[in-house]
């Protein structure tokens, strides 16, 4: 299989159905009140996850596609928002094209991180290490507050979006 920036779109659209998954779970287990729990007290609870998830799958592609940047999802959304957030990050990494990434590996790209960071990168690390890791850490920790509070779930629910 020969491996381009594109294939980190279909990567990405697998992460985005696991996130549903995961949410579904959560629904399931505590209602809207799954939203606000929390690994530990000082780390941030799904709502925050599931938006990073959403806002990462959509506009990390985006940017180094050299294309707009959909609007962001706050971590304000009921459960009926975050569904209809992931089938809209869904639906929006569907419509990309492999055409869109071509030649981009190597496009400097600079986003500022906070405190002052602001690396100029290749395109293509921007999307491989930094977006992929960040979006692995996030379901990861969606999934560690879910088993947390008791949510019947195992490593298979990492794979709901398929291998």
């Amino acid at each position: 299989m020969t491996v381009s920036l594109f294939t980190f779109v279909d990567l990405f659209s697998r992460q985005v159905a696991t996130a549903d998954h995961l949410l579904d779970k959560g629904a399931e287990a505590g209602g809207e009140d799954c939203l606000d729990w929390r690994l530990i007290e000082d780390m941030a609870p799904l709502r925050f996850q599931l938006m990073v998830v959403c806002n990462f799958t959509r506009l990390w592609p985006a940017r180094v596609a050299g294309l707009p940047l959909p609007a962001e999802v706050n971590d304000q959304l009921d459960v009926a928002g975050f569904k209809a957030a992931l089938v809209d990050a869904k639906a929006y990494l569907a419509g990309l094209t492999a055409a869109q990434f071509e030649g981009r590996d190597d496009v400097p790209l600079t986003y500022p991180l906070g405190n002052g960071m602001e690396p100029t990168l290749p395109s293509g690390q921007w999307l491989t290490v930094f977006a992929t890791t960040n979006l692995y850490f996030h379901l990861s920790t969606a999934y560690g507050i879910l088993r947390a509070k008791g949510v019947q779930i195992g490593k298979p629910d990492l794979f709901a979006g398929g291998l």
